[in-house]
């Protein structure tokens, strides 16, 4: 009898031992099943990341089942976004989509809330972008040449626009006026949605614009293109040339990467990174994207790590040479 007590005493916690761990295992379902996530865009509605952003959120929700709510808080040049996300809860729950700035604010600012390379997670590059030279209907340019031409003429007096300092529609503007000997004046906005709305109407002369941003204008004849600011024309704005064969040693590249904070576990990184990589090969995705003229990535993590080291490199040497500064 005692030892019948015994076994069926030993029998009881066995059965409640795998009761609790079945409960827990169905406590802890797999990421992100049943839950609400959040896509940071440090930027403006409208413009070049929040429009690629959008896409990639709606991709993702879709793959997944669940909802991704888009939030965009802009300020200081990405920063403030930027650093909501550095300090969120590393589970996978808030994401963010970044520029160029992830690369150059560090040079920029005077102090910045998080370290780029510690706080976050790179995941996946989403696309590259090529930057577009705009310019008002008004001015009497109608290439890259006559603008160089008109700008060592008029020295001080073309406005160019760019949607914040240190982003790469605003260092492309640096890299002319030193690879030409120009002079021009540069108005920073918080976004190019409003700084195109300004070149449409006048109050500024030039953009070296997202071409996500500038294309449909462009194309609606609101504005007029002069060149792309890659080394090679972009694939679905075939009619533009590059700058570059008017001003040598000319490249510049908008890229837009989806980051999450430093200590997210690995397998959701790697998750995130996989899915995004299989919806920037979906047909219908694809169509929207060639649409922006922006071209899918889908990089590693490690690759994307590597990618903003040279960034940084490249784009640090600029700014400290030419004096660029937010105070």
């Amino acid at each position: 009898m005692t030892d019948f007590s015994i076994d069926r005493r030993h029998l009881l916690a066995a059965l409640a031992a795998g009761l609790a761990l079945l409960g827990g295992a169905a406590a802890q379902a797999p990421w992100p099943q049943g839950r609400t996530l959040k896509l940071v865009v440090p930027f403006p509605p409208a413009g070049a990341t929040d429009v690629l952003g959008r896409l990639v959120a709606d991709k993702l929700g879709q793959s997944w089942g669940t909802n991704f709510v888009v939030e965009n808080r802009a300020g200081a040049g990405g920063n403030i976004g930027t650093d909501a996300v550095a300090k969120a809860e590393p589970n996978g729950d808030t994401l963010l989509i970044v520029s160029v700035g992830m690369a150059t604010n560090q040079y920029l600012y005077p102090k910045l809330n998080y370290d780029p390379a510690k706080d976050l997670a790179p995941i996946t590059m989403v696309a590259m972008v090529p930057n577009l030279l705009v310019v008002n209907n008004e001015l009497p340019i109608r290439s890259v040449a006559e603008l160089v031409a008109y700008a060592k003429a008029n020295p001080g007096k073309l406005t160019y626009g760019s949607s914040g300092i240190g982003t790469s529609v605003h260092l492309s503007g640096e890299l002319f006026q030193k690879l030409t000997g120009t002079k021009m004046v540069h108005v920073p906005y918080r976004g190019t949605a409003q700084a195109t709305q300004d070149l449409i109407g006048g109050r500024i002369d030039l953009i070296f614009d997202n071409i996500t941003q500038a294309l449909p204008h462009v194309r609606a004849g609101s504005i007029r293109g002069l060149g792309v600011t890659t080394a090679q024309r972009a694939p679905t704005a075939q009619e533009f040339a590059p700058i570059a064969e008017t001003v040598p040693g000319f490249d510049v590249s908008s890229w837009f990467a989806l980051f999450a904070p430093a200590k997210t576990p690995q397998a959701i990184i790697d998750k995130i990174q996989a899915d995004t990589k299989a919806g920037l090969a979906d047909p219908v995705l694809r169509e929207k994207m060639d649409a922006l003229a922006a071209q899918p990535v889908g990089n590693s993590p490690a690759e994307m790590a590597a990618f903003l080291q040279a960034e940084m490199k490249r784009w640090g040497d600029l700014i400290q040479e030419v004096g660029v500064k937010i105070q």
